[in-house]
């Protein structure tokens, strides 16, 4: 089999849809994954990215002070700013205690997403001392504005089946990355960079050059976005070279964007949850 591109019979556009779907099932579960990893050994003591702590504490405002208080002291025999919490000695403990609730109290059990959870926590293990003015606070409104005009991120990016589809998939990156993890991608996207979302480049036996951006692969075979948007599947003994880039297309925007324009970018990007 020669190297060469998905047959004229293949549904482009149904391909690229599921093979997206895997690439960010993928993705989630590398993230959440190397999230619980890292939280669950954490405890009171551990550091927390500041813009975590911020967006945490947006979500407890909308979601826990009726009950518990701006202060989280009106539960009786609960004081969340002291640090001290019965049922969550560790980060695991209290992800746990978030996502069932507790049984015969008027704690429910709320369906926050992974990236929504790392940011309530990092919030809760830093009520005491956290500062609402340290940090900008960003607009999703002007960070769509941004998005879609003087960053140029439409230009690559596919957002709830509009744009390209060179680079990943960002309907539902909400869900999948917290305040932090967006931000690092956006002023260090090289070290950020997860593994499915890699770009390939292959030299055929006529020595066609071929570079794209990784769907999937296994032993034999790999398939991939073109830089024309083209579904590319290529059989591995068929390539004279086959190699993972491992830095991103993707340029920073570290001195490119303020930092108030890099926070409305981020709350743009924590809306976007594939609902």
């Amino acid at each position: 089999m020669k190297c060469g591109r998905a047959s004229v019979g293949v549904d482009v556009a149904v391909a690229v849809v599921r093979v997206n779907a895997w690439s960010r099932w993928v993705s989630g579960v590398l993230v959440a994954g190397l999230a619980i990893a890292r939280l669950g050994a954490q405890g009171p003591s551990a550091i927390y990215a500041s813009a975590d702590i911020q967006y945490g504490s947006r979500i407890f405002a909308a979601q826990c002070v009726t009950c518990h208080g701006d202060t989280g002291d009106l539960v009786a025999g609960v004081d969340l700013r002291s640090g001290r919490l019965r049922r969550g000695a560790n980060d695991n403990d209290l992800r746990a205690l978030l996502t069932t609730g507790v049984p015969g109290t008027a704690m429910p059990a709320f369906r926050f997403d992974p990236s929504e959870l790392t940011m309530v926590v990092a919030y809760l293990r830093n009520m005491r001392t956290f500062n609402a003015g340290a940090l900008p606070t960003g607009d999703p409104v002007r960070g769509r504005a941004t998005f879609e005009g003087a960053g140029g991120c439409a230009g690559c990016h596919r957002v709830n089946g509009n744009g390209p589809r060179v680079a990943p998939d960002l309907s539902d990156v909400g869900t999948l990355r917290s305040a932090d993890a967006l931000q690092r991608s956006l002023v260090a996207p090289g070290a950020a960079i997860l593994p499915v979302n890699r770009s390939v480049r292959a030299v055929s036996r006529d020595r066609r050059v071929i570079t794209g951006r990784r769907l999937n692969e296994d032993t034999f075979t790999v398939q991939l976005i073109d830089e024309r948007e083209q579904l590319v599947s290529l059989v591995k003994d068929d390539l004279r070279d086959y190699q993972v880039i491992r830095t991103s297309p993707m340029p920073s925007y570290k001195d490119k964007l303020g930092s108030s324009d890099l926070a409305d970018v981020v709350a743009y990007l924590l809306t976007l949850k594939g609902r």
